[in-house]
Parts: C-alpha cells; structure tokens; sequence
C-alpha cells in the first residue's frame, strides 16, 4: 500500500528500492482528502511513498516547524506564533452543524449553537424540537475544526462545555450523531454523509455556493505547510494537489476547490 495513515507524527519509512518519500501530518479533516491525491499521485509514481498521517491542525504546525514531515496540514489560519511556514491553500471548506436524521430541527441560529455548545440549551425542547437531552459532541483541544467553531461560533468570550463529549476525529464524531437521535456535532462540509444532516446555519443552507460567495459564515481554509521554500519532491506534491485534476477531485469529494477545473 502505497499510502500510510497512522495517528502519531513521525518519519516516512519509504521502503527498500524507493525513489523518495514524503511525510504529511496534521489536521484529521485534510487527512482524508490528502491521503486520496496521494493515492493518485503514487498510482502513477510507484516508486515514490507517501506516508499520510492524522494528529490535528496544531501538531501538523508543529510538524512541519520541527521538520518532522515535509509538509504540515491545517483547517485553520494559522495563529501569529505559528511562525516560519509558508502557507499553501489546497482548497476552502465550510464547517457544518449536524444531527441525526430523525430529530426534526433542521436548522439552528448562531446565538442557539453556541448556547448548546456552552451547556446553556442542554434540551431539544429549547429550540423547537422533541423533548430530549441534547448529546453535545465536540473536537479535542488542538483541532483546527474545533479551533475554527470556537473562534467562529462561540467567540472570545464563551467555552465549548466540559460536559460535551470530546472525540478525536471528525469521522467520530459523525459515527457518534449517526447513532444518537439526540446528538449534534460538528464536522466539515466533505464529511457529511446521507447518515446525518447537516443543518441550516443563520439562514445560510451549507454549500459549494455560499462558501465561494461568502455567505455562509463558518468557512475556513485548509492548508499544506512547508518549513520555508518547499522541498522538490513537496513541491512535486503540492503542485499535483493543485492541478485541475486534484482541485476537480476535492470538489467531487464536497469541499471548494480554489482553482476550478476547466469543463469540457
């Protein structure tokens, strides 16, 4: 298997008879994206390994400060001591609100997420819905999905609650709202799958269009980082990821390109 996922950051192992290789660490939602172009990219470069791996927007930084992978990936702008990288945008991304399919709310103001994320709304009943006790799911400190929400949604001045249940990838916390009628979560705008809803937030319906238009007002970035001028083969790597091929892919995978791929 050409690609490697794991979830503690360390060296690309390339392998006896290899030409070269590549490590990239970081946020678990570029994770999926990244390790799919890798796949394609090595299909056609066998003899070259790409070792993706997971562990969050701030161990990618650090990953990628450290030298410990050539390339770091974030879902958040970096913060002002988040220094010595050059940034790379590989595509935009909305974070999106979602419950399980048979709760009836089908749509939350900002005021009222950040309300249930800071334990104030603890009731479905609150905000229109089903009596029943709100199972708040959040991300662990560190991840650049849960460091766009607080800045976002709760802003300066709130705390996501401590008795919200903290998971470790944005697929977890998907599975968790999938089998929990009363669970609400948040993910990015590729993950969500026909096992939840994704919710209407301020009004705005998440999409490919209000993302690009700026409307809907959770947007992020999703990013490579590289410690200064990128290596050869980072490069190599960077560039195929932004060829219209890999932009046209991360647009069918749910996520905004930032170059649109010429149509036929």
């Amino acid at each position: 298997m050409a690609v490697a996922a794991a979830a503690s950051i360390g060296l690309c192992s390339c392998g006896r008879g290899s030409t070269g290789g590549l490590t990239i660490a970081g946020s678990t939602s570029v994770q999926p994206i990244a390790e799919m172009l890798a796949d394609r990219y090595t299909a056609v470069h066998p003899s070259f390994v790409i070792n993706v791996q997971g562990g969050g927007s701030s161990a990618g930084v650090r990953a990628a400060q450290t030298g410990a992978a050539q390339i770091g990936m974030a879902s958040r702008k970096l913060k002002p001591d988040e220094t010595g990288l050059q940034e790379h945008l590989m595509a935009r991304d909305a974070i999106v609100l979602i419950v399980n399919p048979a709760n009836p709310i089908r749509a939350l103001r900002k005021k009222q997420a950040c309300d249930i994320f800071a334990g104030r709304i603890r009731n479905w009943r609150e905000v229109g819905g089903r009596e029943g006790a709100v199972t708040c799911i959040t991300r662990e400190e560190g991840s650049g999905t849960r460091g766009a929400f607080e800045e976002m949604v709760m802003g300066k001045a709130e705390e996501i609650s401590a008795d919200c249940i903290v998971q470790d990838s944005t697929g977890a916390a998907r599975a968790l709202v999938a089998g929990d009628r009363n669970a609400i979560a948040y993910v990015s705008l590729g993950m969500v799958t026909s096992e939840v809803v994704a919710l209407e937030f301020d009004g705005i319906k998440p999409s490919h269009e209000a993302v690009m238009s700026g409307r809907y007002p959770i947007a992020r970035p999703f990013l490579l980082l590289t410690k200064g001028k990128p290596t050869p083969a980072a490069q190599t790597y960077i560039d195929f990821v932004l060829s219209p091929e890999s932009q046209a892919t991360i647009e069918e995978e749910g996520y905004v390109p930032v170059r649109r791929a010429a149509r036929p």
